[in-house]
């Protein structure tokens, strides 16, 4: 077993000193051979058990981080506020500005009023992020090569990736039609799927909702869900010449929106409201488009962790354990400056007015369930005072 873990731990400090190599611009092999020398030649001056695992750690750690950082600059939300600096406790702090002060115009009485603006605090709490752990056992690691270690980091940072960015989505997306959110039914004609197709129509009167409440029309960007990008492409032939560029799949900008395409948008039912995160879609919900003010919108970075235990200390499995936990958050500043185009199946009335029920963060969940502790620490202490009048 011994052996085993000591081989097991070369390969994995082998694959270290790739990867560094490869960050490094070095040779491949330079950084192979120096992963196995360094650390056996630090081992003299290292704690016992200390030679691989605390490299190890940082090392996946830094690699994944370096991949979600990556993948940070999902193209929809570029220019979107980075508030990852701020944060404190998986918390950040954003200031509510009040109202904008009133303008004179020619002016003639002096002294000039005074006017207080009140700025209030907002504090929004990161989601958490957790992948199930994975299992490598050392017979694993003595049989194949270390390329295993790098499709794990790879298959934790995809996952975790593809759920911020879809939770994002939804926390974009708003809960349903008012005058400072708009959602717009679809209007085309109905598909095999029992939904009216998006046309141009539609994205028109969106702005023109957006620009009845006098936001900002620079700035604007609408991401279209893919039912929204193939009815453009079946029924539109100026879309197919002029806006969608079949090469790179990038679609130009529209009435003054940005436009982007994103497989993961939110799911609406068909009075219009959306579908919450954590439930599944019913086979009469489809996905809608959504858009967004780049000005209203947030987003923040917390911690990255990674978990591991390892085989020397798993006699039963003789296994390696690993799994990560990242945080991460994507709202609107405020409900406002936002909105939606979901797939009608032209019968059902839409639904307006809806309150909005966000979806509980990290730090909420944290503090309910330290309060449902509480209760039932302080119901046991009642039981225990009350037991001698119990017939046990």
């Amino acid at each position: 077993m011994g052996k085993i873990t000591i081989f097991s731990k070369l390969i994995i400090n082998m694959f270290i000193g790739v990867v560094l190599a490869q960050f490094l611009g070095v040779p491949e092999a330079y950084g192979a051979i120096g992963g196995a020398v360094v650390p056996l030649a630090a081992g003299a001056f290292m704690p016992q058990g200390a030679l691989c695992e605390g490299v190890f750690t940082e090392i996946w750690t830094g690699e994944l981080v370096r991949r979600l950082r990556g993948g940070m600059t999902a193209s929809w939300l570029d220019g979107v506020s980075d508030y990852s600096a701020a944060v404190n406790n998986e918390v950040v702090h954003l200031v509510d500005v009040g109202g904008d002060p009133d303008v004179l115009i020619n002016n003639t009485t002096y002294p000039i009023p005074a006017q207080e603006l009140e700025d209030g605090d907002i504090a929004l709490g990161l989601d958490k992020f957790q992948t199930k752990k994975t299992v490598v056992s050392d017979d694993t690691l003595f049989a194949i090569s270390y390329d295993k270690i790098g499709s794990v980091i790879e298959r934790h940072g995809d996952a975790i990736t593809i759920g911020k960015f879809k939770k994002a989505a939804h926390a974009v997306a708003p809960q349903s039609d008012t005058d400072a959110t708009p959602v717009i039914p679809t209007s085309g004609e109905a598909g095999a799927d029992g939904r009216k197709k998006l046309t141009r129509k539609d994205i028109i009167a969106l702005k023109r909702r957006l620009d009845a409440q006098g936001y900002p029309a620079t700035g604007r960007r609408l991401v279209l869900c893919s039912d929204h990008v193939n009815d453009l492409l079946e029924e539109d032939q100026k879309f197919r010449d002029q806006y969608y560029n079949y090469t790179s799949g990038k679609i130009a900008n529209m009435y003054g929106f940005e436009v982007y395409e994103f497989e993961n948008c939110p799911f609406y039912t068909k009075e219009g409201t959306k579908v919450p995160y954590k439930n599944t879609p019913t086979g009469t919900d489809h996905q809608a488009s959504f858009c967004f003010y780049t000005k209203r919108l947030f987003r923040a970075q917390g911690s990255t962790k990674m978990y591991y235990k390892d085989a020397a200390t798993n006699p039963d499995n003789q296994a390696n354990e690993v799994n990560f936990r990242h945080y991460y958050v994507v709202l609107p500043k405020k409900n406002e400056a936002i909105g939606a185009i979901y797939s009608w199946d032209g019968a059902t009335a839409q639904t307006k007015g809806t309150a909005t029920t966000n979806d509980q963060n990290w730090a909420e969940a944290r503090r309910a369930a330290a309060l449902d502790k509480e209760s039932l620490q302080e119901g046991g202490q009642q039981a225990a005072a009350g037991g001698d009048e119990l017939d046990v």
